[in-house]
C-alpha cells in the first residue's frame, strides 16, 4: 500500500470517526451495530479512495455508504430492537447530571422508534437533508418520508415528553 495513501486514509479516520460514529449510532440505535456500520463504510471508502479527490466528497461518500448499508440491512432482514438494561451508560461530556439524563432519555426514546423512523429523523434533522433527498437516498416516495417523520415525532412526543422542553418538535 502506498505510504501517502495510507497516511491520508489514517488521518481521515482519526479526524472524522467520531462524527461518523454518532451518525451511525443514530441510524442503528445500537453501539455495536454502529461500529460495524462505520467500519463497513470505511472499508468500502478505502477501496475507492484513489478516485475520491475532494475531501468533502470523501465524507459524503462515507455517509452515503452508511445510509445504503443500513437500508440494505433492513431489506435483508427484519428484527426487533433490543435495548440492554445492563449496558454501561456513557458519562456526560460536560460531567453534569442533566446532560447524562438527557442522553439516557434520548437513547430510550430513539430505541422505541423503528429503524426506518430513526433513519428518517437522522437524515432530516441531524444531516439536514430535504424530504426529496431522503426519498431518493432510501428509494421510497416523498409521501412515505413525510408520514414516517410525522409518526416518529408523534411517537417521540408521547413516549418522551421531557424531550419537547429541549427543543420543540415541528
Amino acid at each position: 500500500m502506498d505510504p501517502g495513501f495510507e497516511a491520508a486514509l489514517r488521518q481521515f479516520v482519526i479526524d472524522r470517526s467520531g462524527a461518523l460514529f454518532r451518525t451511525a449510532y443514530l441510524l442503528t440505535g445500537d453501539r455495536h451495530a454502529a461500529e460495524d456500520l462505520v467500519q463497513s463504510a470505511l472499508a468500502k471508502t478505502a477501496a475507492r479512495w484513489r478516485g475520491l479527490r475532494d475531501p468533502e466528497a470523501i465524507e459524503g461518500y462515507v455517509r452515503r455508504t452508511m445510509y445504503h448499508e443500513q437500508v440494505s440491512w433492513w431489506r435483508r432482514r427484519s428484527r426487533v430492537v433490543e435495548v440492554s438494561t445492563q449496558e454501561r451508560l456513557d458519562r456526560a461530556d460536560d460531567g453534569h447530571a442533566e446532560a447524562a439524563d438527557l442522553r439516557v432519555t434520548m437513547r430510550a426514546a430513539l430505541s422505541r422508534l423503528t429503524p426506518r423512523q430513526r433513519t428518517m429523523l437522522v437524515l432530516r434533522y441531524f444531516e439536514d437533508k430535504s424530504e426529496t433527498e431522503i426519498a431518493r437516498l432510501l428509494g421510497v416516495r416523498v409521501g412515505s418520508v413525510r408520514s414516517q417523520i410525522y409518526r416518529s415525532l408523534e411517537r417521540l412526543k408521547t413516549s418522551a415528553p421531557e424531550l419537547s422542553t429541549v427543543r420543540e418538535f415541528r
